[in-house]
């Protein structure tokens, strides 16, 4: 079993969901739990987060319920519908294409950051992750964003950049399901590992221009996957 699948099982937000056992306050635990079982696809776009379930699941009051749902409301990651309450949100197709043309941009220039700025440590642990985000992508959908978070965050503390990091970090999260859904697509995965390492070798050869190129080739890659299948989930919530 690779990390990639140890990493995901054990890091099952929602399946596993455990507060009041760390310091942390019981609305941010919380917080996190159903946040990160949204961005793992485990809430998926669309279901409804029904409060009296959501209370018995995470075992805590209706008051933490509605702030977490408040918040997650003010982050796009749930949308509040009159007379229907909380869903997961389901973003419009322009917004999704935003965003990953956001990503693509930043992506990009991170790419261009690491060659420039990376250690030879960094670019060796960048070829290791790597390859542990190609086995993962043999073993399903969730270990492989597992495994492909890990190379994001090699290549990011590469390209010792706060800004781009911060920024990024945001749009991620805003099309993280989405990533799930493009990589469940039947032959994505492959094609995803084939162009991410095509990256991976223009940085090696440090072909900043290049490597820039085709990273951000491998994110408008993903979103027209990614927004084909919004369009089917739209499609079986009409």
């Amino acid at each position: 079993m690779s990390r990639a699948v140890q990493a995901a099982e054990q890091s099952s937000a929602w399946k596993n969901a455990q507060v009041g056992r760390v310091a942390a306050p019981l609305r941010d635990q919380v917080l996190g739990i159903v946040r990160q079982a949204i961005m793992d696809f485990e809430l998926k776009p669309g279901q409804r987060l029904v409060e009296r379930e959501l209370i018995e699941h995470l075992g805590v009051s209706r008051s933490t319920v509605r702030e977490v749902l408040g918040q997650l409301s003010a982050e796009g990651l749930v949308t509040i519908v009159p007379q229907k309450g909380a869903v997961v949100t389901v973003p419009t197709a322009e917004d999704a294409a935003d965003l990953y043309e956001i990503r693509a941009s930043l992506e990009a220039l991170a790419v261009r950051r690491f060659v420039e700025r990376a250690t030879e440590a960094q670019r060796a642990a960048l070829r290791a992750a790597f390859d542990e985000y190609a086995r993962a992508s043999e073993d399903g959908a969730l270990p492989a964003l597992v495994a492909k978070d890990e190379l994001y965050r090699v290549l990011l503390d590469g390209a010792d950049s706060a800004p781009i990091q911060q920024l990024l970090a945001s749009a991620q999260g805003r099309v993280r399901a989405m990533r799930a859904t493009s990589l469940s697509e039947p032959g994505r995965a492959r094609q995803a590992v084939e162009e991410l390492r095509l990256v991976v070798e223009a940085i090696e050869a440090g072909k900043a221009a290049q490597a820039a190129k085709l990273c951000a080739a491998h994110v408008r890659a993903a979103a027209r996957s990614g927004l084909r299948r919004l369009a089917e989930i739209e499609s079986d919530l009409t």
